[in-house]
């Protein structure tokens, strides 16, 4: 349970979006260069994050594993590594939204409540706590929240007092054109409630693309998600800045009915 509660956390923080820019061409490089991975230069992720309005709204997002690659095998390799396989190509839905953040503690407005200039932004608790149920399931994941003061630490509330705090650090953005967006991410994972404190750093690198004249679905995108060790690790000064655990995911956004 702890090592699979740990690897869904960087598809759930996909959800979890900071202001940051970047080079268009240096992000969308990025991908392409896949397993040839390091750790990214981002900038420190300060508030919420502004989305294209073309994500706005509710949607069921079906994300697909495709590929899951361990660079430093046999030497260093995640222990829930292994287990994941049974996830390779199999879907996984669930619900999700976009709209107006309100600035207060506990509160959400769709998009067809926005006022022009109001940015559009995740609902961070709902998605992640959709998500965390549809994997671990409906007991096992008790709330998701979002600090009020911090948009960027998010809570994971799970069965036997375990809690899994997950805090962005750093974050870059790029939008090659008006139908593409792309997002780095950095954050810490702390893991409470086991024997030993575990700790380590995951990377979310996403790319959306928008197919404005009715195509189904209307919204695809590629993510990558590598973990690193933390510096708690005894691994770590000789991995560097290099992943342990590389997964590659195919999204698929679908309105809601």
């Amino acid at each position: 349970m702890k090592w699979r509660v740990i690897w869904i956390v960087g598809l759930l923080l996909l959800w979890l979006f900071c202001s940051g820019t970047a080079q268009a061409d240096g992000l969308a490089e990025r991908l392409q260069q896949f397993p040839d991975w390091h750790k990214p230069s981002v900038a420190t992720a300060r508030g919420d994050l502004a989305y294209p309005d073309w994500i706005a709204g509710e949607w069921t997002v079906t994300t697909t594993l495709v590929e899951m690659v361990a660079p430093l095998a046999p030497e260093v390799v995640t222990p829930g590594f292994a287990s994941n396989e049974r996830y390779l190509n199999q879907p996984v839905s669930f619900r999700v939204r976009f709209g107006e953040s309100l600035r207060l503690p506990g509160t959400f407005s769709l998009p067809f409540f926005r006022q022009p200039g109001r940015p559009v932004v995740a609902d961070r608790a709902f998605n992640g706590l959709n998500l965390a149920k549809t994997y671990l399931g409906d007991r096992a994941v008790y709330a998701v929240k979002v600090d009020p003061k911090n948009p960027n630490r998010q809570i994971t509330l799970l069965q036997n007092d375990r809690q899994l705090v997950s805090t962005i650090t750093g974050r870059a953005t790029a939008t090659p054109a008006s139908d593409r967006f792309i997002t780095t991410e950095v954050f810490q994972q702390v893991f409470h409630g086991a024997p030993q404190l575990y700790v380590n750093e995951v990377e979310t690198t996403t790319a959306y693309q928008h197919y404005p004249n009715g195509s189904r679905p209307p919204i695809t995108a590629e993510q990558v998600t590598a973990v690193y060790l933390s510096p708690h690790d005894p691994d770590y000064f000789r991995v560097g800045d290099r992943p342990v655990a590389l997964y590659r995911y195919r999204l698929e956004f679908f309105a809601e009915a």
